[in-house]
């Protein structure tokens, strides 16, 4: 059997459990993890005996999306704010294959025979969301907590938050990268439903997988891509297309104002604390979540 180093795969009868397991770092995605959760994907697919897969995280939350640390610090040209040594080019030539494999990736679940839910609690950030919005249905816990707050640090948001929230909703999260709680998610369509704890959401996922696992698989991967390759006819690989170009120019707008620099130095003298704190300040109290505002005024730690 394959052995993951920053995964968990768990066999449950016809259930596969994929449990992200970097819990130390919130199961921030850096490059092995990313590859071990595809790589168990396509075991998933290859499987005759596996009909549903599950993903959720190991910890206190779902995913704190792409793992930062190895590009939050480091030394950059002050007047460009492209990492010493690198060239204009050579940026945009980096982002412009990352920013490609990303799309691949976000297709990857939708483009499944089986069919794929994530069970979210806690933290479900950046990247992190784009797992939960890929899968064919989501559940989240009363704690889950969803956002782009890469946003604010010169980046891009998802289509798949268009696609699932809708064009006003996707806006309004996408230009601010503002946390949403589990009851918004819901209200704007980013999740299936919200259990009141993660041990009744893990329970309701087993639930349906197990009554999805009654229904014959080719008929369940009928009515999948009735509706994936459906979204693909109606102009999704396009939209996905264009999302990873305009991505690319999203990341190679580097610029030395709106904080960036402060960013980058108090990253330097404290680490990912101290880039995320001087990113997320003006964005305080945020309107949803456990860094909203509480009704009596006080600041929840």
């Amino acid at each position: 059997m394959q052995t993951y180093k920053s995964i968990l795969y768990d066999h449950e009868g016809p259930i596969r459990v994929i449990t992200l397991n970097r819990p130390d770092v919130i199961n921030s995605i850096d490059e092995r993890m990313e590859e071990e959760i595809h790589e168990a994907l396509d075991v998933v697919e290859a499987d005759d005996e596996a009909r549903v897969a599950i993903i959720t995280g190991a910890g206190k939350g779902f995913s704190a999306g792409y793992d930062m640390s190895a590009s939050s610090g480091g030394d950059v040209d002050p007047d460009s704010m492209l990492p010493e040594g690198v060239s204009a080019a050579e940026y945009i030539k980096k982002w412009f294959f990352h920013d490609r494999n990303i799309v691949r990736t976000q297709t990857h679940i939708l483009e499944l025979s089986k069919p794929v839910i994530s069970a979210v609690h806690g933290w479900c950030m950046g990247g992190g969301t784009w797992i939960a919005l890929t899968s064919d249905i989501t559940l989240a816990s009363a704690d889950a907590v969803f956002a782009q707050p890469e946003v604010r640090h010169i980046s891009n948001t998802s289509f798949l938050w268009t696609l699932m929230a809708g064009h006003k909703n996707a806006m309004r999260y996408a230009l601010t990268g503002d946390h949403i709680d589990a009851q918004e998610a819901y209200r704007i369509g980013l999740v299936n439903e919200v259990l009141p704890d993660r041990e009744s959401m893990m329970e309701e996922a087993r639930r349906l997988a197990n009554r999805i696992s009654q229904i014959s698989p080719e008929t369940v991967m009928a009515n999948k891509y009735i509706s994936t390759l459906g979204l693909e006819m109606m102009g999704l690989r396009n939209a996905m297309t264009t999302n990873w170009l305009l991505s690319t120019v999203a990341h190679a707008s580097q610029r030395a104002d709106y904080r960036r620099k402060e960013m980058l130095d108090a990253a330097k003298e404290e680490g990912m604390r101290g880039f995320l704190r001087v990113r997320d300040a003006p964005f305080q109290p945020e309107p949803f979540g456990p860094r909203s505002k509480r009704d009596n005024g006080e600041q929840p730690g």
